[in-house]
């Protein structure tokens, strides 16, 4: 066959009238605007030269209250040694000090054994049963109770030291109120046990046999060690205060919580009380659980009044200071009207009117 060549001749395989049409593909294609050329890309600029080095910038936090310093627990262990032994320090500072007057801290402590057994018609003495017991409680038990009432203060100082790290920095200025408030309560607590508790309490357990026909033969260590137990229990029990507003301060304890359960909290102090007293009567246990009690509402007082500080609001001081003033111009006006009128008159003891 002869294969046909001639440009002329449409193809078999092309429509002859299409080929004037355009498709929808094309005639978009030729609508379109030419692109435009592309952009070329941006140069990178070069790196900026490294900062000399220095110190790092400090970032302050936005509340002050948020910064807390951070301590290893190593460093917690070499905190507390050095807090320990500088608390020992001061300790034995203050015990070679009282040894300069152990004759007149002696004739103190058996103050009240004298007046008891005065009292009760016995001569004022106690008995030394071993060779050893005088200079044992006079020249070394003796010092020790009265240096560590002395050094209270500094001892309470490395305590707080110690703490303050886990503190927010506004929580840390109350340094100063927290060792006055510990150490004087601490103080206060032994002044009370040694002028009213152990006093009554000694006439007392003393004058039980005195019309049994039983004298009685006390001996120093016996004598000393009621005397340190009375006084130390009484001095850490008057600490309830500031046991409640440390729990306060740490977020354990609120005064919601304590006013919602302040009848266990009097079983409590009721029950710490009859171990510490050395009677067994319902007076004595009055005496010690009293002040206790009122203790511990102060402390959920002091507690409110953190709380409220927290908050950022006030206490109301001068209408509270209006009130105590008008209590005690009337208490002052009743003790005037028993003296003046009914024939009372003043006694430094229990129940200090009598007639």
């Amino acid at each position: 066959m002869q294969e046909n060549n001639d440009p002329q001749q449409p193809r078999p395989d092309t429509d002859p009238e299409q080929e004037g049409r355009l498709t929808p593909e094309t005639a978009a294609a030729a609508s379109a605007p030419e692109a435009e050329p592309a952009a070329p890309l941006p140069v990178a600029a070069p790196p900026a030269p490294p900062e000399p080095p220095g110190p790092p910038a400090k970032s302050e936090p936005e509340d002050e209250e948020e910064e807390l310093l951070r301590m290893s627990f190593l460093e917690h262990l070499e905190e507390l040694r050095m807090r320990i032994i500088r608390a020992l320090m001061g300790l034995g500072i203050a015990f070679v000090f009282c040894i300069l007057f152990t004759n007149k801290l002696w004739d103190a402590v058996r103050g009240p054994a004298v007046a008891a057994l005065t009292q009760l018609g016995y001569p004022p003495e106690l008995a030394q049963l071993t060779p050893t017991e005088a200079f044992t409680i006079i020249w070394v038990k003796l010092p020790i109770l009265a240096a560590l009432f002395l050094a209270s203060p500094w001892i309470v100082y490395q305590a707080w030291a110690f703490i303050s790290p886990g503190l927010y920095r506004r929580e840390r200025r109350l340094a100063v109120p927290f060792i006055f408030c510990t150490a004087g309560l601490f103080i206060l607590g032994g002044l009370f046990a040694y002028f009213v508790a152990f006093r009554f309490g000694l006439v007392f357990l003393l004058g039980i046999g005195s019309n049994l026909g039983v004298r009685p033969y006390i001996s120093l260590t016996e004598y000393f060690d009621l005397f340190v137990n009375v006084i130390l229990g009484v001095a850490l029990v008057f600490e309830l205060p500031v046991l409640i507003f440390f729990l306060t301060l740490l977020r354990i304890a609120s005064p919601r919580f304590l006013l919602r359960h302040s009848r266990y909290a009097i079983l409590i102090i009721v029950i710490l009380a009859a171990i510490i007293t050395p009677t067994p009567d319902a007076i004595n246990l009055t005496i010690f659980a009293a002040p206790m009690i009122l203790l511990y509402f102060v402390g959920v007082f002091a507690s409110y009044l953190l709380v409220l500080h927290r908050e950022g609001e006030r206490f109301p001081w001068r209408k509270v200071f209006y009130v105590l003033g008008g209590l005690a111009a009337l208490t002052a006006a009743t003790v005037a009207v028993f003296l003046l009128r009914f024939g009372y008159h003043w006694v430094w003891k229990w129940p200090f009117l009598v007639k």
